[in-house]
């Protein structure tokens, strides 16, 4: 499955800290020649390691909105119900980020909210509609302490 080796995974690190950065400055931090650094880049691209560039936004600059992890277990039998709830999640704009658990709950949601009273709208108009939703227990972030999308070199 992993077939990365030492350069493939600087260049992960390098893209992950600045996805602007061009093949020539990759070549230059990793004492390489452009040719090899391209290829490499397409081959991750074409490979599905790199999935997508995107800018990462700071949410506290451009609005005062409130983080909400919900925790909560489905009503299902079968698993074409499970796939009803991933479906109408997949829908909603406002989740973030959602998770299939293992133990006593079943999902996660991150989701955002302008505050609390469109918070709780949102919980009595979707949330409340997802089909399959059991118990869901909501919690606030008071403050974000760490985040980051970058995936670490786990092979060392």
């Amino acid at each position: 499955m992993n077939n990365l080796d030492t350069i493939d995974h600087k260049i992960l690190a390098l893209l992950q800290q600045d996805a602007k950065l061009n093949i020539n400055a990759i070549a230059q931090k990793l004492n390489l020649t452009k040719t090899p650094i391209y290829e490499r880049i397409r081959r991750l691209e074409n490979d599905g390691v790199i999935s997508k560039y995107v800018a990462l936004v700071d949410r506290q600059k451009i609005t005062t909105s409130i983080i909400v992890f919900l925790t909560g277990s489905l009503k299902v039998s079968k698993f074409e119900q499970t796939q009803e709830f991933y479906d109408a999640v997949m829908e909603v704009p406002e989740v973030l980020e959602c998770y299939l658990l293992g133990g006593d709950r079943d999902f996660l949601l991150k989701v955002i909210a302008r505050d609390l009273d469109s918070y709780h709208q949102f919980y009595s108009d979707k949330i409340a509609s997802i089909p399959h939703v059991g118990e869901i227990r909501s919690s606030f972030v008071l403050k974000e302490v760490k985040f980051s999308t970058a995936i670490p070199n786990m092979d060392l």
